[in-house]
């Protein structure tokens, strides 16, 4: 059994925390509010670790480093804020593509999966650009 020590505590319930995937940097910023000291290193490894049980689960968005979010949350999607650069999970929704049965593509393509992300302006970032109404 693996040691449950209290930087992979606070490492775990960052990712946990998190509205939606996190990368390292972001993992190592939030969790060092919580534990300063943390090293970088420490974070790398307990994600190797997280990884190898499946309690995280690699999300890659093209261009960007990895980002991390808990394993098991099955199909979903993910918004981005064009203003925070947060990313956020459409998770409750599950797939807002249901028409992806193959029906809208020619004779003899089927479809095996597909990963969507959106991009905009989260409620907050919308209204401190909104024009006065």
């Amino acid at each position: 059994m693996i040691r449950q020590t209290k930087p992979r505590e606070i490492i775990i319930k960052t990712i946990e925390r998190a509205e939606g995937p996190v990368a390292v940097e972001e993992i190592h910023a939030r969790a060092a509010g919580e534990l300063p000291g943390l090293g970088i290193a420490t974070v790398y490894r307990t994600l190797k670790l997280l990884l190898a049980q499946e309690r995280i689960a690699v999300v890659e968005f093209p261009g960007e480093p990895p980002h991390y979010e808990p394993a098991g949350r099955g199909h979903h999607h993910h918004f981005r804020c064009l203003s925070c650069n947060r990313w956020m999970e459409m998770g409750e929704r599950g797939c807002i593509v249901p028409w992806l049965d193959g029906s809208i593509l020619p004779g003899g393509y089927l479809v095996e999966g597909h990963r969507i992300s959106l991009y905009g302006r989260c409620p907050n970032c919308a209204d401190e650009v909104a024009p006065p109404g």
